[in-house]
């Protein structure tokens, strides 16, 4: 059963917010409690980030780290460590020591994974510090521009008009497109088939082609297939209409405020991490964040600077790990 409208609101008000505060990067004050280590840091820190290189998650990862690495006077080594949904990667963080020199950069897929998988080898709630949410995607719906809709009413029109014969696409089972497209399926009360592919590039292969009808994806794997004029974007995840698609409206301006999921990447660190020292690295990663070379690479990947605050993204993390089991239940997504 999906959360609330109410909740819905306010996490989109949160978002609007964060957007609003300075270009989507949001620097407060910490008052918190927990005496701030001095000596840290006086050794290399390593970043874990649990996929490949050159993803938007090691991207955004990377340019963290180079930032964090001028600011600490200090070298932070980026470490890939790829597999099971990001899960080992994860595991490596959650079983280090707590003293800020091993750290974690994931895509939101961590706090989706509970809801997917019934073994995990970590709670990826408590046996993780939140420390900020660094950055986020949004997403897109696109259809082939063969296809003669050009809205989301459109869309939907087309699929109730012909029951049973559309479908559409994800990346890969329990990925943000796919949970975004069993949420848009359930508000607008749709009769598709969900089709689960290896990856972006070979799903919106086939919307292009028409064998699929349409695709909720993240932005840097569609965008330039939109503005080739290969695939047309009907609507965007994002608060406000984005300036690289300025035509295309946002899923509330079209009456479907709901559909506001992104691809967020945060950072977190082992459980138990003291509050000082949490309190020291967000200081040092929202410093970075503030810089305006810094923002325009993130803004250059596609994603928008965040920033909040170590308790924010408490609130947030336990609250979008929520609605994606309430998804994950009602599609009756299986994984594992």
């Amino acid at each position: 059963m999906l959360n609330s409208n109410k909740k819905t609101r306010v996490l989109d008000e949160r978002r609007r917010h964060l957007i609003k505060a300075g270009g989507g990067l949001m620097i407060a004050g910490l008052a918190a409690p927990g005496k701030s280590q001095t000596n840290y840091p006086n050794k290399p820190i390593r970043m874990v980030i649990p996929f490949p290189p050159g993803g938007p998650t090691d991207i955004v990862g990377r340019i963290v780290a180079h930032g964090l690495s001028e600011s600490f006077g200090q070298t932070v080594t980026i470490e890939n460590k790829p597999g099971a949904s990001g899960m080992i990667g994860a595991d490596i963080v959650a079983k280090a020591s707590p003293d800020g020199y091993t750290l974690l950069v994931n895509v939101s897929a961590h706090v989706v994974n509970p809801a997917l998988y019934k073994n995990m080898p970590h709670d990826p709630i408590a046996d993780f510090t939140p420390i900020t949410n660094l950055a986020y995607t949004p997403i897109q719906l696109v259809v082939s521009a063969n296809l003669p809709v050009y809205s989301v009413a459109d869309l939907i029109k087309l699929i109730k008009s012909q029951p049973g014969r559309h479908n559409f696409a994800s990346s890969s089972p329990g990925a943000p497109g796919h949970l975004m497209g069993e949420l848009f399926k359930q508000v607008a009360k749709l009769d598709v088939v969900p089709v689960p592919y290896k990856g972006s590039a070979p799903a919106l292969t086939d919307v292009i082609g028409g064998q699929i009808t349409f695709m909720f994806d993240s932005m840097p794997s569609s965008i330039n297939l939109v503005k080739s004029g290969r695939l047309r974007s009907l609507g965007v995840s994002s608060p406000e209409r984005l300036a690289i698609l300025p035509d295309v409206p946002t899923f509330a301006q079209q009456n479907f405020p709901t559909l506001n999921l992104t691809t967020w990447y945060g950072m977190w660190g082992p459980a138990k991490m003291p509050s000082g020292l949490t309190e020291q690295v967000y200081a040092a990663v929202s410093k970075v964040l503030s810089q305006a070379d810094i923002r325009k690479r993130i803004q250059d990947a596609l994603a928008q600077p965040v920033g909040d605050t170590p308790e924010q993204f408490k609130q947030y993390c336990a609250a979008e790990s929520q609605r994606y089991a309430s998804i994950v239940k009602a599609a009756g997504i299986k994984v594992d």
